[in-house]
């Protein structure tokens, strides 16, 4: 399977916070699935210098770049509007 990792930064707008925790649910259900299914390696969220969430790294993996597209269209945190822009860039967990 081919790896990616996911950078993803949350707008900046005031109603941002809450936007990241009406959708957070949902987000962490679909990752949920992705676990079940080996698609989901590790991820979590990005945090500013007060604590707060920011933004969010996953660290994924598909068979092939359709699957990941499908899972992208899919995902309630770019559907809702949460994250603003993201990264996906190819990559290979080390094994040690």
């Amino acid at each position: 399977m081919q790896q990616y990792v996911v950078i993803a930064n949350d707008g900046t707008d005031e109603n941002a916070l809450d936007r990241r925790l009406n959708t957070r649910p949902f987000h962490l259900e679909g990752a949920q699935k992705l676990k079940e299914q080996g698609n989901f390696v590790i991820g979590g969220a990005m945090l500013s210098d007060t604590g707060r969430m920011k933004g969010s790294v996953m660290i994924v993996q598909f068979e092939s770049d359709e699957d990941l597209q499908h899972w992208l269209a899919n995902e309630p945190y770019i559907k809702q509007g949460v994250w603003k822009d993201y990264q996906v860039i190819p990559f290979k967990v080390a094994n040690v």
